[in-house]
């Protein structure tokens, strides 16, 4: 009697021609990693951070995505400037450990400045911190700039690749924060009518959930005098609003965010921390 052999997994032919089964893992080669908070997109595996850490790959090869976004800078009378964003993929990742730092929001200006946002990091890639407004100065440089704030005063720079520009001031009214996409917006009107100009908007990603976009890197509106007509609006991606008859608004968490400006006496905004999401395929 012949005897047919048997072994786990999917059906193939024996050197006798007879039908048995081999052991084939569909997940070979691919990466298996660990680090933040992992989940599962299709055929995809997501490591969200939103705080540092370590992204480890433990086996296998292959190119991961990534999305890092550095924070907000915080908001004086200038709105604060979104951290830079960076997005790309880097190819042909294998074993090894790979830093990832998720940069702080800058702080309100309560007394004294606003604080710049800090960088990200993913492996070598390194986002820059955004540009806090200022008041009666120009904005600070950064991933995005932060707004000017106080007569003739000019919005920060924001980074090549990563932001834009903050927004000019005129009299009594602060430029907004730049953001990912576009820079912030000046400041305009007259007394009494001063008008805070809009934070930059930033930029969407679907990084983690495929065909849900999630917007990132929006800078902060720009503040204006209590008896002024309006404050500017956050831009999308977590820029805070700024105030005028109210505290100015926080930029939001693990966004990037700048923080929204105000009057120099009243609290301002301070900057939304920023994300590092990797991703690759794992089946």
């Amino acid at each position: 009697m012949t005897k047919k052999f048997i072994q786990s997994g999917i059906p193939h032919l024996t050197k006798r021609g007879f039908l048995g089964f081999s052991s084939v893992d569909p997940s070979a080669g691919f990466i298996v990693a660990t680090g933040g908070t992992i989940t599962t997109d299709g055929d995809y595996k997501v490591h969200k951070f939103t705080a540092s850490g370590t992204f480890e790959i433990t086996g296998g090869t292959g190119d991961v995505e990534y999305l890092v976004v550095a924070g907000g800078a915080g908001g004086q009378r200038g709105g604060g400037g979104a951290g830079g964003l960076l997005t790309s993929t880097i190819s042909n990742m294998t074993i090894g450990e790979f830093t990832v730092t998720v940069g702080d929001g800058g702080a309100e200006a309560n007394g004294g400045n606003a604080g710049n946002g800090d960088n990200s990091v993913f492996s070598t890639i390194t986002a820059i911190g955004g540009g806090a407004g200022r008041y009666d100065v120009d904005g600070i440089d950064g991933g995005s700039g932060g707004g000017g704030g106080g007569t003739g005063k000019s919005g920060g720079s924001g980074t090549a690749g990563q932001g834009y520009d903050g927004g000019d001031s005129t009299g009594s009214n602060g430029g907004g924060g730049g953001g990912a996409s576009e820079v912030g917006y000046n400041g305009g009107g007259s007394n009494p009518n001063w008008t805070g100009g809009d934070g930059g908007d930033g930029v969407t990603s679907d990084i983690i959930e495929s065909g849900t976009d999630v917007y990132y890197s929006g800078g902060g509106g720009g503040g204006s005098a209590p008896n002024a007509s309006s404050a500017g609006d956050g831009g999308l991606g977590g820029g805070g609003d700024g105030g005028y008859l109210a505290d100015a608004e926080n930029g939001t968490a693990n966004t990037g965010g700048g923080g929204g400006g105000i009057q120099q006496s009243y609290p301002s905004g301070s900057g939304g921390s920023g994300i590092v999401v990797a991703r690759y395929k794992f089946q």
